[in-house]
C-alpha cells in the first residue's frame, strides 16, 4: 500500500504545520515537548508519524486538533487548515472544526468510550452536536455510521454498552464516531496497538475503505514501523520533540539516513529474525514440543468450560490442550484475542481452576497443591503482566514494590532483603536512585523492568509472561526482550510467553503453540512454525503481520 510516486500537487494541500512548538507547564517551569515541527498533509493521502514513547508524535497530533493535555499550549508556529491558522481559533470555533473538519480515532477504546452510555448514544452525540442529524432521524444515521465502520447487526449493537463489545468492536465504534461527520482529515492515534494482527488488519482496512470513500486524508500515529510501511505513503520520524527525517515510506524504512531512524528499523522485530539465543543454543528444527526433554511443566487435556446463562451452550474457553515447557527454555502461546491463550496461562498460575485435564510442575500435580506445597509453588512460578502501570501499586515506591514478595514470604533478614532488592535493580539495569520513586514517575519501559525485578525477587523457576511488551514502543520492546533473554541464560529460567505479536515471538521463543477458539492447532519449534507453518490458521496469522514483505513487523 506504499507509494513512491511524486507528491500531490500543491493545490491539494489540506493541512500545513509550520515551526510548531508545544510547551507543558511543570513545577520547574515550562518543558518543551515539541520543537520546530514542519509537515504537510494533502487531500486523500496517508502520512504516518513514527517514534518511541515521548518522541512528541501524539502531542503533535493533539495540537493539530486542539486537544492538548492539561498544562499544554502551542508556544510557537502555525497549524494551517485551508490557509486558516487553527492556533488563533477560540474553543468555540475549534469545536466546529473537530468532527466536521478533523476527526479522531484515539488509542484506548475502553477509556475513550463512556462505560455507562450506550454505543448508539455516543455516536448520536457527535451527529447532533454538529447539526448533522435531527432527533427524529438520528437513530437511522447512527446505524448507518456503525454499519460504515463495519459493525455487523448495527441496530442491535447501538443499544449495547462498551463492556459488551470486544476490543476490535470497541475500536470500530470509535471509528464510527471519528468519521460520523465525514471529516476531511482523520487523526488515528495508535488505533490498533492493543489488537491482535488479524483484527488490526481488519480495523486498518476499514479506516482505509471509509477514508477513501470520503476522500479524507489520514494522519496515522504509531510506533509500529511495519504498519507505517504498509499503510502510509509518507513517514515522518520524530525523536525528542523534533522531526529528524521524513519522506516516502519505503525510502525511509528501506534506506534510513538518520541514526535514530536506523536504530528504530534495527530494533523492529521481524518474523525473518533469528531467535535471541547464545551461540551454543540449539537452532531448533524439532518436530514438536518434545516430552522427551526435561520438562518443568507438563499439561495434558487441559479444558476450561464457563457456563452460560439461559439455555445456550457452555463456553469452552480452553479445549483439550496439551503442551510441555522444557526446563530453561521458552514456549510461546500465540493466537487472536479470545483464542484461550491467557486462560491457559491463568490456569497454570492457579488463578483459574481447570474444568478437566492435568498440569504438573516439577512432577507435582498443580491442582492438588495446598498449604505449604501451594506456597512453595507460588514462589517458584511468577507472572509478568501486559500493563506494568496497572500491575504496580501506584501508592508504593519502587523499593517497596520489589521487596513486597520478600517481605510476604519472610525471606532473610531486613538487611538481606534490602541487599536483594539492590541486586535485582542491578539485574534489570535500573539505578538504585530509582528505589524512592513511584510508578507514575517512571517510563513504560522502566515500569516493566520494575515488574520483572519483582517477578525475580523469589528466584522463581518459571515466569509466565502475559503480553509483557505489547504496550511498549519498538526500542523499549527490544531492550526488554533482550533483558528477558539475558536473565534466562543467567538464571536458567523457563518462560511461558503469551503474545499476539508473532514477530516478538520469533525473537524470544524456542517453541510455539498456536491456539484458535480454545484449541491447539499447531505446536512445533519456533524455526518450523515460522519457516514451514502447517495449519492454514497459522499461515493466515503470519500473512496478517504489517510490513512483513519489507522484513519489518512489530
Amino acid at each position: 500500500m506504499t507509494s513512491d510516486v511524486a507528491g500531490p500537487p500543491a493545490s491539494s494541500l489540506l493541512l500545513s504545520v509550520r515551526d510548531l512548538a508545544v510547551d507543558f507547564a511543570t513545577m520547574d517551569g515550562p518543558v518543551r515537548a515539541v520543537d520546530g515541527v514542519n509537515l504537510d498533509i494533502h487531500a486523500g493521502e496517508t502520512i504516518a508519524i513514527v517514534g518511541e514513547s515521548g518522541s512528541g508524535k501524539s502531542t503533535t497530533a493533539m495540537a493539530i486538533i486542539g486537544l492538548l493535555a492539561s498544562g499544554g499550549r502551542v508556544a510557537r508556529g502555525q497549524i494551517l487548515l485551508d490557509g486558516e491558522d487553527l492556533t488563533t481559533f477560540g474553543e468555540a470555533r475549534m469545536r466546529q472544526v473537530r468532527g466536521r473538519q478533523i476527526g479522531l480515532v484515539p488509542q484506548d477504546p475502553m477509556s475513550n468510550l463512556n462505560p455507562v452510555a450506550k454505543i448508539g448514544t455516543q455516536v448520536a452525540e457527535t451527529l447532533l452536536a454538529h447539526g448533522l442529524a435531527e432527533r427524529s432521524d438520528v437513530k437511522d444515521k447512527v446505524v448507518e455510521a456503525l454499519e460504515a465502520a463495519g459493525l455487523p447487526d448495527a441496530a442491535k449493537r447501538a443499544t449495547q454498552y462498551p463492556h459488551e463489545f470486544s476490543g476490535g468492536m470497541r475500536q470500530r465504534a470509535l471509528i464510527a464516531i471519528g468519521l460520523a461527520c465525514r471529516p476531511r482529515l482523520l487523526i488515528a492515534d495508535e488505533p490498533t496497538s492493543a489488537l491482535d494482527v488479524t483484527v488490526q488488519q481488519t480495523i486498518l482496512d476499514q479506516i482505509d475503505k471509509q477514508t477513501k470513500e470520503l476522500g479524507a486524508a489520514v494522519l496515522l500515529i504509531t510506533h509500529d514501523l511495519g504498519l507505517a510501511a504498509e499503510r502510509a505513503s509518507k513517514v515522518v520520524v520524530m525523536h525528542r520533540g523534533r522531526v529528524v527525517e521524513q519522506g516516502p515510506a519505503r525510502q525511509i524504512l528501506e534506506d534510513p539516513q538518520h541514526a535514530y531512524t536506523k536504530s528504530l528499523v534495527a530494533a523492529a522485530p521481524s518474523v525473518a529474525a533469528v531467535r535471541l539465543r547464545p551461540e551454543d543454543f540449539r537452532t531448533g528444527g524439532e518436530a514438536s514440543v518434545s516430552p522427551a526433554r526435561d520438562n518443568i511443566v507438563e499439561i495434558t487435556g487441559l479444558t476450561k468450560v464457563y457456563p452460560t446463562r439461559g439455555k445456550g451452550e457452555d463456553f469452552r474457553a480452553v479445549d483439550d490442550v496439551s503442551l510441555s515447557i522444557p526446563r530453561g527454555e521458552t514456549v510461546a502461546i500465540v493466537g487472536e484475542s479470545g483464542s484461550g491463550k491467557t486462560t491457559t496461562a491463568r490456569m497454570l498460575l492457579k488463578v483459574v481452576e481447570p474444568t478437566s485435564g492435568t498440569m504438573t510442575f516439577d512432577g507435582q500435580d498443580v491442582s492438588a497443591l495446598k498449604g505449604d506445597a501451594l506456597r512453595q509453588f507460588r514462589q517458584k512460578v511468577q507472572p509478568i503482566f501486559q500493563d506494568p502501570y496497572s500491575s504496580l501499586n501506584p501508592m508504593f515506591t519502587v523499593e517497596r514494590i520489589v521487596q513486597e514478595p520478600l517481605d510476604f514470604y519472610k525471606r532473610g533478614s531486613r538487611a538481606d532483603r534490602a541487599k536483594r532488592v539492590r541486586q535485582l535493580m542491578d539485574d534489570v539495569a535500573l539505578p538504585a536512585s530509582m528505589l524512592r520513586r513511584y510508578p507514575s514517575e517512571l517510563s513504560g519501559g522502566q515500569r516493566q523492568r520494575v515488574a520483572i525485578a519483582r517477578a525475580l525477587a523469589l528466584s522463581p523457576e518459571l515466569i509466565v509472561c502475559d503480553e509483557p511488551v505489547s504496550a511498549l514502543d519498538v526500542l523499549v520492546q527490544a531492550q526488554i526482550l533482550t533483558l528477558l533473554g539475558d536473565l534466562q541464560r543467567e538464571y536458567g529460567l523457563s518462560y511461558l510467553f503469551i503474545s499476539h505479536d508473532l514477530a516478538v515471538v520469533r525473537l524470544i521463543s524456542d517453541y510455539v503453540c498456536v491456539m484458535k477458539d480454545g484449541r491447539l492447532v499447531e505446536a512445533a519449534s519456533s524455526e518450523e512454525v515460522f519457516t514451514n507453518p502447517r495449519d492454514p490458521y497459522t499461515r493466515r496469522l503470519l500473512s496478517s503481520i504489517p510490513g512483513n514483505e519489507l522484513g519489518l513487523a512489530g
